[in-house]
């Protein structure tokens, strides 16, 4: 029997690493191309696989030690060809000496080098000397298993190495390539809102669809990019808005055919009117974050600023109103320049917005209960009112009678004239008028110029919300003093605090108080005397105004209570004493550092130097209370007070009698023998029983002018009838004399006399000739010392200062949290009281 030829056995190629699923990343281009390419693909789906399979199977049952065997040759023929590739070391037959086999062969020795590579062939060695010596199967396995293992070991510990090495670049180049892909992407994010932005601006119908771009870059993460894609849209929208309000087709309109034209420009329109609403959405949104709040309030203001009338007016409107009152100066500042554009630039809108404004911050006072910073009021100063409006709707109702008129007699002509077979005619004619009134309709729509009968409706609707919230105002100002001196004590708002609408309230009054209608006028009036009293009763009103309402604002309600009398003099028929007794009063109760002296100025020239004859008891009281009220007080106040007094000197001829010096008083006694200073009445004041010696002593007052006008005032006598009177007002007295003060430096009489006898003894001068300190010797170190103690005596005291005030306040905690502690063992105990009584 001959040899079994061995079969030969085919192994199969080797497969790649093997990676697990969850490390598999297949990205988004790989699924593009497959899902674009799915044709190229369809070989695969025509492969054998049965055919493959059975390959594969008839290689895996084959003889484990077929494969096994196989396997090692190959690895120890490696291994031997690396061995005398790298290890072997020949040695030159010269230096060797040979060995002579029996065959008569001569045999070289090589040196070889000791490696692990060479371990290998040691079974080969040692079978070729020792004999052939097989190992069984598990050795096998165990020993090819030990091989792997330490393989691996070697490979982990070469990457371990290598990664120590290469950590501190590698983590550097990251840093650096991160930083230039971040500035790349800002770069190229800016660049393309600028080409977006250009191309917009240049053709904006093409490239209508560019918007959302712009608006998904302006929703970036990154804070700079959101800004710059915002107000980038800002000035695109800005330029492409039209200038009328977009109104989208009807479902009606929508089914009509059209032309190309039409239908691009409703594509243009809608798509431009979506892009806008999703703006100004995002920017609503933004206008919460603080982070962008003032970006976003700024591009409401200027887009309600530049294009009014466009849609979604009132939402921008929201924003504006509710930020009028804000704590942050320029967002409030923002808001209220937008307002007063709006009020004035009313040709942009027509007024529609005006009288939405208006309304929204009469409801945004009524919300907030009238507690917000006095500019969400002062807005309403800047609106002005058409007064003629009546005389033009009286002239355009009389045009149309007119027009009316002449077109009935026409018809009347026309009627015989016309045959019966005239229907075409006729209907011909009223397709005609209705189209003029559509076009004149749609016209009107277009134009901002309404009629003047809707111009009328607009001006009566912001007038009554402008008194609607003024009068509001009033009424809780006048429930704010009615309140209990405890709950006010204990409120952390001074004064003013609770009621800071006041003044603008009273400022808007004044200039406004000719539109107040005449039913409200009594009513009006009654708030003003409370509020300047400060109670129903006047005679204690002196302790309690300061509690409740400071000098300026009660100064204020008695001047635009003269105002009303005085726009509205021939309607209204109400006593004004009260009022004088108020500032008769309130005069000495005025502070300079804490009180306007401008309100007083005004009050003064308002009340007693425009105002009518006076009665002389009255006037001779004012005359005496304003020369003890210009000696308590600085310059300005004793001027204001002494052109007062001039100008009552000059109207009432008898009071000039209070500048005789006589023994008893004034010549003229009057009702009251006797002067009484602390009288809360000037008529019941005595005070033409008294004598001006307060002028004597202004007379030598330190500011030039003011004892100039005294001198004045004491040279007038009461035989000269002086007509003339002063031109200057109290105000222009007060300001004139307010400025001076800073530059004014009153000259000092010691000085003077110094200088005196300095003129004196000038010949005496050689005699007595007064030796000049030396200066150089003085030690600048002992200076330098003593200024250092003052400086630090100076650091000491004020931080003293401080941390007493830290303690006060500390203090002021305690006790509050003591009292809080108290107040609830109280609520318990009478918690459990309840319990136990119910129980």
């Amino acid at each position: 029997m001959g040899r079994k030829k061995s079969e030969k056995i085919i192994l199969p190629p080797e497969l790649p690493p093997e990676i697990p699923d969850d490390e598999v990343e297949v990205s988004d281009e790989d699924l593009q191309f497959v899902q674009h390419n799915r044709q190229y693909a369809l070989g695969f789906s025509r492969l054998d696989t049965q055919s493959i399979t059975k390959h594969v199977t008839r290689v895996a049952d084959a003889k484990e030690d077929a494969l096994e065997a196989l396997y090692e040759k190959r690895l120890k023929k490696k291994a031997l060809q690396k061995e005398k590739e790298e290890s072997g070391v020949q040695i030159d037959p010269v230096d060797a000496l040979p060995v002579k086999t029996l065959d008569g062969k001569l045999y070289y020795r090589t040196l070889t080098k000791t490696s692990t590579l060479s371990e290998l062939g040691d079974e080969e060695t040692n079978s070729t000397d020792k004999g052939i010596v097989r190992l069984t199967k598990p050795e096998r396995r165990a020993k090819l298993k030990k091989q792997r293992k330490e393989a691996k070991k070697l490979g982990k510990e070469l990457e371990k190495v290598e990664e120590v090495q290469q950590t501190p670049q590698a983590a550097v180049l990251a840093e650096v390539k991160e930083d230039l892909t971040a500035e790349e992407a800002f770069e190229s994010k800016k660049q393309k809102l600028a080409e977006l932005g250009m191309a917009l601006l240049a053709n904006p119908e093409p490239n209508i669809k560019s918007l959302k771009e712009m608006l998904q870059i302006s929703k970036d993460n990154d804070h700079a990019i959101a800004k710059l894609g915002v107000l980038s849209m800002l000035t695109v929208f800005k330029d492409i808005i039209p200038g009328y309000r977009i109104r989208l087709p009807t479902e009606k309109e929508l089914e009509m055919k059209v032309s190309k034209d039409v239908k691009k420009m409703r594509f243009y329109e809608s798509t431009l009117l979506s892009a806008y609403k999703a703006y100004l959405q995002w920017l609503i949104m933004l206008e919460k974050k603080p982070s962008f709040q003032h970006v976003a309030v700024r591009c409401i203001c200027t887009l309600l600023d530049a294009v009014p009338h466009f849609n979604f007016q009132e939402s921008l409107l929201g924003v504006i109103v509710r930020n009028i009152g804000s704590s942050d100066d320029v967002i409030r500042k923002l808001s209220c320049a937008t307002a007063k554009s709006l009020f004035t630039n009313e040709g942009k809108h027509g007024g529609e917005a005006t009288v939405l404004t208006v309304r929204m911050i009469a409801d945004h006072v009524k919300a907030h209960n009238c507690q917000l910073h006095p500019d969400s009021i002062e807005v309403f100063l800047s609106l002005s009112f058409d007064e003629d409006l009546r005389r033009q709707e009286k002239a355009a109702n009389e045009d149309n009678r007119v027009k009316n008129k002449k077109n009935k007699k026409r018809k009347n002509l026309e009627e015989p004239s016309q045959m019966p077979g005239s229907d075409k005619k006729k209907s011909r004619k009223e397709l005609m008028t209705k189209m003029r009134e559509e076009v004149a309709a749609d016209y009107k729509a277009a134009s901002f110029t309404p009629d003047v009968t809707e111009r009328r409706v607009m001006q009566t609707q912001t007038l009554s919300a402008v008194f609607e919230t003024y009068f509001r105002i009033l009424k809780h100002t006048m429930q704010s003093t009615s309140a209990s001196q405890e709950e006010i004590a204990n409120s952390d708002s001074g004064a003013s605090g609770s009621h800071p609408l006041l003044s603008p309230c009273l400022k808007g009054l004044g200039k406004f108080s000719h539109l107040i209608d005449l039913d409200f006028m009594g009513d009006l009036m009654i708030y003003l005397r409370k509020l300047a009293s400060g109670s129903g009763n006047s005679g204690n009103c002196s302790q309690k105004n300061s509690k409740y309402l400071t000098v300026s604002e009660r100064l204020q309600c008695c001047i635009i209570a003269f105002r009303v009398m005085r726009s509205n003099l021939d309607a209204l028929n109400v006593d004004l004493h009260e009022f004088f007794v108020q500032l008769y009063n309130i005069m000495l109760e005025y502070s300079p550092g804490r009180d306007r002296g401008v309100v007083l100025a005004e009050a003064l020239k308002l009340m007693l130097c425009e105002d009518r004859q006076h009665d002389m008891q009255k006037a001779a009281g004012f005359v005496k209370r304003l020369a003890t009220f210009s000696l308590c007080f600085g310059s300005a106040e004793s001027m204001a007070a002494l052109v007062t007094l001039k100008h009552l000197l000059q109207k009432n001829i008898k009071c000039r009698n209070l500048l005789e010096n006589d023994a008893g008083g004034g010549s003229v006694s009057g009702i009251i023998a006797k002067f009484q200073p602390y009288a809360s009445d000037p008529n019941l004041s005595g005070a033409l029983a008294s004598v001006l010696w307060e002028l004597n002593l202004l007379s030598k007052h330190y500011h030039p002018t003011v004892s100039t006008m005294a001198s004045n005032i004491l040279s007038m006598s009461s035989a000269q009838n002086q007509v003339h009177l002063s031109i200057v007002s109290p105000q222009q007295a007060f300001m004139d004399l307010s400025l001076e003060r800073e530059s004014f430096k009153p000259q000092n009489e010691s000085m003077k006399l110094k200088n005196k006898r300095k003129k004196g003894s000038g010949s005496s001068k050689s005699a007595s000739i007064e030796p000049t300190p030396d200066t150089s010797s003085i030690d600048e170190d002992e200076v330098r010392k003593k200024l250092s103690t003052h400086f630090n005596l100076l650091r000491d005291i004020k931080e003293n200062e401080r941390l007493r005030s830290e303690l006060d306040r500390t203090t002021l905690y305690l006790q509050l949290y003591e009292q809080h502690k108290k107040q609830k063992k109280k609520r318990k105990t009478k918690t459990k009281k309840s319990e136990v009584s119910t129980a």
